[in-house]
Formats: C-alpha cells, sequence, structure tokens
C-alpha cells in the first residue's frame, strides 16, 4: 500500500511541476570530481574576474595533453577534436575527396552541416579561412573554431565542461545549431559546449507554477524548431518555435526574444517559459522559475544567450492547436520587375507605402505580414483571408501595379518543411531595427514618410529589405511576463533586416571594413527616424552602435548586475551580450571576427606573448 501511494504521489507531482528528463538527472558529484581537481565546482562568493587573457593553444597556460585526456576520460569519450568541416577538401592530414565530394555535392540534400559540432552558419566570424570550395593560394587554418567540442548529452558533462574551462581560464562557448550568425557560439582556442543532441519531449497535460494552471511542455534545448511540429501535431497543441526551420527554438533563439508567425498572438519566444534549467558558472545545476532563482529566471527570457548560463531544458506554454494561413502577394510593375522607368518606379514606391499601411490591419488581426509579401493569419478560413487581403490587392492594382495574387494556403514557414535537410553556411552580414508602431501607423504623417524614405534609399543603395509586421505586446504575452526581452518589441510594428550581400570572401581588411561603413551609414538613417528603438539580439550587426541600449534598452543595468553575481569570473563571454564590453577579442588583422585571443580590457598586450 505505501509503494502505491507513492507511486500516485510521483504521478501527481511530476504532472504539476514535470520531472527532469533522464540526461538532467545524470549530474557532476564529489565522487566524479575525486582528485581531478579542474572539474570541481566554483564559488560564486568568493569570486574574482579571470584576469589577463584566457588560455590557449601554444601558451604555457594551455592544459596539458595528459589533462585534456583525463577529461576526456570523465565525460566518457565525449570531448571532440574540433575539425573544420571544410578540411577534408584541403590538403593536410584531413584531407578526404569523397568526404569532400559529399559536402560540394549532396550537403543540400541532408542534415549534414546542422548535425556537425564544429560548423556555424556565417563563415567570416571564423576568418577568411577554409572555405568550401578551395581556391588558389587559399588554406584551411583553425581560425575562429574552438579547439574541442564536448558532444554533451548529460548534465553531468555539462557540468564538468564549464568547470574545466573556468578551472584552467580557458574561453568557453555554447552551441546548439550554430545558426549565430555574428559569431557568438565559436571562438578561436575555445572549448564548446554542444547542445544539439539535447533532445527529449515530454507533454504535461496539468502543469502549475505560480499563478500559471493549465498544459504546458518540456522541451530539451537542443530541438530544432521544424521538430516540434510532430509533436504539436500529436497532443492537438501549439507551442511557439521559429518557424519550420532548424533553428533550436529552446537555445539561443529563446534566450534573445525570439519572434515567430504567432508573435501577435502569443507574444515572443521569450514569453513562453515557465521554468528553465541551467547550469550555471558555478558548475551548478539548478532550476529557474518564478518561485525560485527568479533573477536567473528573468535574465535566460530575452537577456540574451551564451551569458548566464547553459540552458538543459525548458518547461514552455502549450496553447490550443492554432493553424496559420498565408496569402502570398507580389507585384511588379511595366512588363515586369525592371524598374528603370521614372513612372514605374513611382507606382513601385507607391505600393510600397500601401504595403506598409495595410499591415497595421494585418498586425489588428494577431497576424503577420512579410515583403514582399506573405499575409499570415492565425485560426481563421480561407474565405475569410481571402476577403481580408482584397482591399490590399485592389488599392495595389489601383496605382497600376500588376498583382499577382496566391489563394490562401498553410503558411509554409509553420510546418516542419524540408524536416531539416539542406542548410549549409553564408556569409552575409546585416542590421536590423525594431521600428516602433507609432512609425507607421499614420500614412498622412511625416513620420510615415520619413521611414518609408529611410527604408526607401537603403534599398537603392543596393542592399536588400526584408520586413516583418508584428505586435508581440506584453498584453498577448501573458504571464508570467516580467523578462528581459528588448522593451522595444513591445513596441515594434515591424522587424526589419537590411541584408548586404557584398562577397566578404578574399576581402582586405581595409576592403571589408569599407563594407560594413556603408552599411551602417544605410543603417543610420533607419536609426534617425527610430530615436531610442532598439534591434534584434538573434539578428543584429555585430557592430551596432550603443548596442547595450539598442539590444537591451532599459533593461540593460538590471541584467549586468545579474551577470556579475552570477558569473563573477566573466567565464560566459560572447560578443555584444551583458558584460561583453568587460572583455576584447585580439585578432591580428584587426577585423571583428572570433579569430583571436580573449582578453580582458586592458589586457591586450598579453594576447602576444606565448
Amino acid at each position: 500500500m505505501p509503494s502505491l501511494f507513492a507511486s500516485t504521489l510521483f504521478a501527481v507531482f511530476a504532472s504539476v511541476k514535470g520531472a527532469n528528463f533522464a540526461y538532467e538527472n545524470e549530474v557532476l558529484t564529489d565522487a566524479d570530481i575525486g582528485n581531478f581537481s579542474a572539474i570541481g565546482f566554483g564559488d560564486a562568493s568568493t569570486a574574482a574576474p579571470l584576469e589577463g587573457c584566457r588560455a590557449s593553444p601554444g601558451t604555457a597556460e594551455w592544459p596539458l595533453a595528459q589533462e585534456w585526456a583525463q577529461l576526456n576520460s570523465s565525460l566518457g569519450g565525449a570531448l571532440i577534436p574540433a575539425v573544420p568541416p571544410a578540411s577534408v577538401c584541403y590538403d593536410g592530414p584531413s584531407k578526404d575527396q569523397a568526404a569532400c565530394n559529399i559536402l560540394l555535392f549532396n550537403a543540400t540534400f541532408n542534415n549534414y552541416y546542422i548535425n556537425n559540432p564544429v560548423n556555424v552558419f556565417s563563415e567570416w566570424p571564423e576568418g577568411d579561412t577554409c572555405h568550401l570550395r578551395p581556391a588558389a593560394g587559399e588554406n584551411c587554418t583553425q581560425g575562429g573554431f574552438p579547439t574541442y567540442v564536448v558532444n554533451a548529452t548529460s548534465v553531468k558533462q555539462i557540468q564538468m565542461a564549464v568547470n574545466f574551462a573556468r578551472n584552467k581560464n580557458l574561453r568557453l562557448v555554447i552551441k546548439n545549431t550554430g545558426h549565430d550568425l555574428i559569431g557568438r557560439s565559436t571562438g578561436a582556442g575555445s572549448l564548446s559546449i554542444w547542445t544539439h543532441w539535447l533532445k527529449d519531449f515530454e507533454f504535461v497535460p496539468e502543469y502549475k507554477v505560480g499563478e500559471y494552471s493549465g498544459r504546458a511542455a518540456r522541451v530539451g534545448s537542443g530541438i530544432e524548431s521544424w521538430e516540434m511540429f510532430a509533436h504539436m501535431a500529436a497532443n492537438n497543441m501549439t507551442v511557439l518555435v521559429a518557424g519550420g526551420y532548424t533553428v533550436g527554438a529552446y537555445g539561443g533563439w529563446i534566450q534573445g526574444g525570439g519572434h515567430s508567425a504567432l508573435a501577435s498572438k502569443y507574444g515572443l519566444g521569450a514569453d513562453q517559459a515557465l521554468s528553465i534549467q541551467v547550469v550555471t558558472a558555478d558548475g551548478r545545476f539548478v532550476t529557474a522559475d518564478p518561485t525560485q532563482n527568479t533573477d536567473l529566471f528573468y535574465a535566460l527570457r530575452g537577456g540574451g544567450g551564451g551569458t548566464y548560463g547553459v540552458v538543459t531544458s525548458l518547461v514552455i506554454k502549450a496553447h490550443p492547436a492554432t493553424t496559420v494561413l498565408s496569402s502570398t502577394i507580389a507585384y511588379s510593375v511595366g512588363g515586369g520587375f525592371n524598374v528603370s522607368v521614372p513612372g514605374d518606379l513611382d507606382k513601385f514606391w507607391a505600393g510600397f507605402d500601401i504595403y506598409h499601411a495595410f499591415g497595421n490591419k494585418v498586425v489588428d488581426q494577431q497576424g503577420t505580414a512579410c515583403f514582399t509579401t506573405d499575409i499570415e493569419l492565425p485560426n481563421v478560413t480561407e474565405d475569410f483571408l481571402a476577403e481580408f487581403v482584397r482591399p490590399f490587392v485592389d488599392d495595389l492594382k489601383a496605382v497600376g501595379l500588376n498583382v499577382t495574387y496566391d489563394p490562401p494556403s498553410p503558411a509554409g514557414n509553420w510546418g516542419a518543411g524540408a524536416a531539416g535537410r539542406g542548410d549549409t553556411p553564408g556569409n552575409t552580414r546585416f542590421g536590423s531595427r525594431l521600428f516602433p508602431r507609432e512609425n507607421l501607423a499614420d500614412p498622412a504623417s511625416e513620420l510615415f514618410a520619413a521611414t518609408q524614405l529611410a527604408i526607401r534609399r537603403s534599398i537603392e543603395a543596393g542592399y536588400t529589405f526584408h520586413g516583418i509586421h508584428m505586435v508581440p505586446t506584453e498584453d498577448v504575452a501573458g504571464y508570467p511576463g516580467n523578462n528581459a526581452a528588448n522593451p522595444a518589441f513591445r513596441k515594434t510594428i515591424m522587424h526589419a533586416d537590411l541584408f548586404d550581400f557584398t562577397v566578404q570572401r578574399g576581402l582586405t581588411p581595409m576592403a571589408f571594413t569599407q563594407a560594413h561603413d556603408k552599411l551602417a551609414a544605410a543603417m543610420d538613417e533607419w536609426r534617425a527616424v527610430s530615436p531610442g528603438a532598439g534591434a534584434y539580439f538573434n539578428e543584429a550587426d555585430l557592430e551596432e552602435p550603443n548596442w547595450q541600449q539598442a539590444f537591451f534598452g532599459t533593461n540593460y543595468e538590471r541584467l549586468l548586475g545579474i551577470k556579475r553575481e552570477r558569473d563573477p569570473w566573466g567565464l560566459f563571454y560572447a560578443p555584444v551580450t551583458v558584460g561583453s564590453e568587460e572583455y576584447t577579442l585580439v585578432t591580428e588583422d584587426g577585423l571583428p571576427t572570433q579569430n583571436g585571443r580573449l582578453c580582458r580590457v586592458g589586457a591586450e598586450g598579453q594576447a602576444k606573448r606565448r
């Protein structure tokens, strides 16, 4: 009878609070540490910032081979030498023509890059090295890639990696799927924690925490967005993800804010977390939720990834099953998209104004609008959406535009899509802006005209514009609220990116800098018409001016205090994250890549000493 009672009690507790995943029940103990003090826990109450420069290969501080071997043994063989993916295509010890051919001809049809422990999906942060298709005179160096990777499949392994890096003064990075595009999940001479395979899932029909009581889901931090759609269908519910892509939904995406096709209905990804499991800088494994470790719970929901700890799982809100329908509308002038005739140019930009004015009506229906030009609405019928967009189509035709209109259908970015296949690295720089609603609220206003002109001038300068209308206000976000998401998100009507497709490969440092200076000048015009607004942390310019305000707004000082208290060592570093201004990357060419040694500000001179 007592055993039956105990089993029943456990079942009730699990349904209310949720139980840890199996990989989270395997934690580091004093017995595991034994006499290997390099993986021992830290004490934040007596800690001081790690001084000087991080140890790097070839320096006296770098761990000995036997120490790496002992770490690998403690990890159960999970330590991987970090070999750049394209090294198989270059002369040297990694040359493998068969493997190279797979990269060259088959990578767009499989999951190779997303399942690679080293790859990240932007090339320039690693330095101009080890490109997929070697050109004459090029070679493959380690560049900004890490030195070792821990293939983490348990909390214990993550704790060991965190402790080893802290105790040995190593640079530590965290990589999930590698979709960060400015170098936050890679770094020269670093030890990388790879969380990609933490993919467990549990639907929790009854979950209670704080003031929340309802359906929820426990999700591993390595689950890719596209993988969640099968779980949604199986459990007749909807959770927020980054669309049908390979972006890790519960790693950096949610920690940086996280927008989606349902942002106007349910808020940001950061608004979904009810509980977070995380390994902190002292190596401890803790739960952060509305009732415990509330500082971490605040910071991990929008305060930036790679900053406060290594997240292993979350409990998130499960919403009623929600459909998203899309209507694709494209317009052109003259005989097509050639807008060289002045009259045609006027028509094109008139259509641009009509689109941005119509975006107000889209978000009022809890939808999103993506230029060019998908109108997405949740929980509506095809007939409703067709009638909803008809006035927009008529207005475009009225100014003399040729309009192509596809009947409503399930949104292409809200489903499993290509099942994770085909992603390959790119090499693009860009900037972003969260335009306040007031900028586009009144088509007759001077502010609307100034905003449209700033965007137009950037397009005419040769850059590619992408804008998404959304209103992830605190009202739609709901409980638990009070998180670190950029306050600019709460006032925005459009998150916009400006892409520079200048070929980065082979650029001299001067040419690289000049190309960015031109992009920055275009972005300055966006900033000028939206003073005090912000930019999206996850889609950003590494050299965003006044980035503390742009990415975090009025939350920054509070976040910095949490960072210093929880990570007094400064162990967790990533560029343009909270507290990162206390460090600098010393690169040989002076470029803002991750191909350099990490030092505290003022200790740069040590970087060149061996």
